[in-house]
């Protein structure tokens, strides 16, 4: 009699984030966090009730919120600026460009409840741009972990980092992938499996993903690398001249638009360094529809199956 097969466990990667902002607040009391009046849902409860004078709630004011992190970091302040990746990104652009990258100044954002998590929310409320906005500024880096341990691991990171940064992190549920006690690196991707035939990369909501496509594959015969990418900018591009060497195709997967984001900053590599056969997958330049995360996700063709059967076809380009 065959055993009953476990679901993995799902973990939200915003309580990795809180739990780990609270640990780095108790050694450190410097550390403040600024967010949109979104103490619930950037998971900042129990930092309010910990740190209640360091936490400061500008209202619906994602401009103010940016700029007052600014003025934070330049006081010598080690602020956390969270508030929804789709408001974060979108309304305060300009100061994240002029108080943050141009000034360099020492503040984290944390963009919440990105790509389409708040599905039911609709196009208002998708955050697949974010990765196009931020990665062309400069001294900004641009992460988005595949898990809560690589959620810790950069949360961090990020507290050590002299400069701004942006980490870009889902509500939506995801299993683990990396060890317990995983160090974060920025720039450099992490081999999740081994492979000749072609290789798949993603990042974020995505990576469990192509790790059960790289399982379909491999039930077909098909020996998949993988890779997670958490690192958009500065791109990890040793990986990607070996991974499209190696394995001779490259698929990518991302919750955000197939134009501007991790498909592309991976595609700008190849196309200069080792060109081989690529397919993007992601929402292809529509506004996404209203509906659930998941449902979303399988509904633009990054179900694991469909993935699959991408990758394959992508094989017979070779």
């Amino acid at each position: 009699m065959n055993a009953p097969v476990t679901a993995a466990k799902l973990y939200d990667c915003r309580d990795a984030f809180a739990e780990t902002l609270e640990a780095l607040a108790a050694g450190n009391d410097k550390v403040v966090a600024v967010c949109n009046d979104s103490v619930g849902s950037s998971k900042l409860g129990g930092f309010k009730s910990k740190f209640p004078e360091r936490l400061v709630n500008v209202g619906i004011a994602e401009q103010n919120m940016v700029g007052v992190g600014a003025g934070l970091a330049n006081g010598g302040q080690l602020p956390f600026v969270c508030g929804a990746s789709c408001f974060l990104t979108g309304r305060a652009l300009e100061q994240i460009k002029a108080d943050l990258a141009y000034s360099n100044a020492n503040v984290k954002l944390i963009g919440i409840s990105s790509g389409m998590a708040y599905g039911e929310l609709g196009p208002t409320h998708h955050s697949i741009e974010d990765f196009a906005w931020t990665r062309v500024l400069p001294n900004l880096p641009v992460i988005a972990p595949c898990d809560r341990i690589e959620t810790a691991a950069a949360v961090k990171w990020a507290a050590d980092y002299a400069g701004p940064c942006f980490l870009r992190l889902s509500r939506v549920g995801v299993p683990d992938l990396l060890p317990e006690g995983h160090v974060f690196e920025l720039g450099r991707a992490n081999l999740l499996r081994e492979g000749s035939d072609l290789t798949l990369i993603a990042n974020g909501t995505l990576t469990h993903r192509i790790v059960k496509a790289a399982d379909i594959l491999a039930s077909r015969g098909v020996k998949a690398r993988v890779l997670n990418m958490a690192t958009v900018r500065p791109i990890d591009e040793a990986a990607i001249v070996a991974a499209a060497k190696e394995t001779g195709a490259i698929l990518t997967a991302e919750e955000h638009s197939i134009f501007g984001g991790l498909g592309s900053a991976i595609a700008e590599v190849v196309v200069e360094q080792a060109p081989v056969p690529m397919k993007r997958l992601g929402v292809p330049g529509v506004f996404a529809h209203t509906g659930s995360a998941e449902w979303l996700l399988d509904e633009f063709g990054m179900a694991p199956a469909a993935i699959a059967d991408a990758a394959e076809a992508l094989i017979k380009r070779k």
